[in-house]
């Protein structure tokens, strides 16, 4: 890959729970310059062991010497800083994420939650580019991933999922994964999530909903089933969007 400059790429990196992920995204376009890569989460994933695979990401491509990276990490994050985490190694509990990766890579560094991630990246790149006003983007999957943005500002840290809805937590029956392990029928599940969307509406106003999450690209099955003031639509960059979204917020954090 030709060496680009600073100021038109930025790295993106995933962490999740069975890989971490991770490419040089183009600033301008929200597309990889190069091809992803994956290694698999070490099996403790303790901070020191994941910031060397993460060094060993950001080495195997040709990045211009101060491109900076954009972390998407899978618990709320203080200013970089992880309050409690649920997936990975106890140890994370008070990591200065940027910090930890700054020392590893010698760059500079954002970190962010994985849904605010995705949710920038949509704002930014994808289903509600050029949406000002409130976007809320919600990601459909094992849990709720929820991210809020205000006129392109993210709000960090909404963990909207865990609303109290009808004395449940909300991604206890309105998550994807709850739809197969009761093998509800996607009218059924509809009925949830319309349940969830609209309390969420009540709460927020948003103008835009952009639903994520793999089973968005089976959104004609329940979005149409959906009665919302908002508009309501399926995510487009899907599995790219935490990588580009966090690339983005590396190079321009608001």
């Amino acid at each position: 890959m030709a060496e680009q400059s600073s100021n038109q790429v930025a790295f993106g990196i995933d962490i999740g729970g069975s890989g971490i992920k991770g490419a040089p995204v183009d600033l301008a376009t929200g597309e990889f310059t190069a091809d992803r890569r994956r290694i698999p989460t070490p099996h403790k994933s303790t901070p020191d062991a994941v910031a060397e695979v993460i060094g060993e990401l950001v080495e195997g491509f040709d990045l211009p010497p101060d491109s900076p990276i954009g972390v998407a990490f899978p618990a709320p994050l203080d200013h970089g800083v992880i309050r409690f985490i649920a997936n990975l190694h106890k140890s994370w509990q008070g990591v200065d994420l940027p910090a930890l990766l700054h020392e590893t890579t010698g760059r500079d560094v954002v970190a962010v939650n994985d849904a605010d991630a995705a949710g920038v990246g949509e704002q930014r790149y994808g289903a509600a580019a050029g949406h000002d006003g409130v976007v809320l983007v919600v990601t459909l999957g094992t849990g709720i991933g929820s991210a809020l943005l205000v006129d392109g500002v993210l709000v960090p840290n909404t963990e909207l999922g865990h609303l109290e809805i009808d004395g449940h937590d909300a991604e206890s029956k309105a998550a994807e994964s709850a739809r197969g392990r009761e093998d509800l029928s996607w009218e059924k599940w509809a009925k949830r999530l319309q349940r969830y969307f609209e309390t969420v509406e009540m709460l927020l106003s948003p103008e835009l909903i952009v639903v994520g999450g793999g089973v968005s690209k089976h959104h004609e099955k329940f979005l149409p089933l959906l009665d919302l003031r908002a508009e309501i639509i399926p995510a487009t960059l899907r599995n790219k969007a935490g990588i580009v979204g966090a690339a983005s917020l590396a190079a321009r954090p608001h």
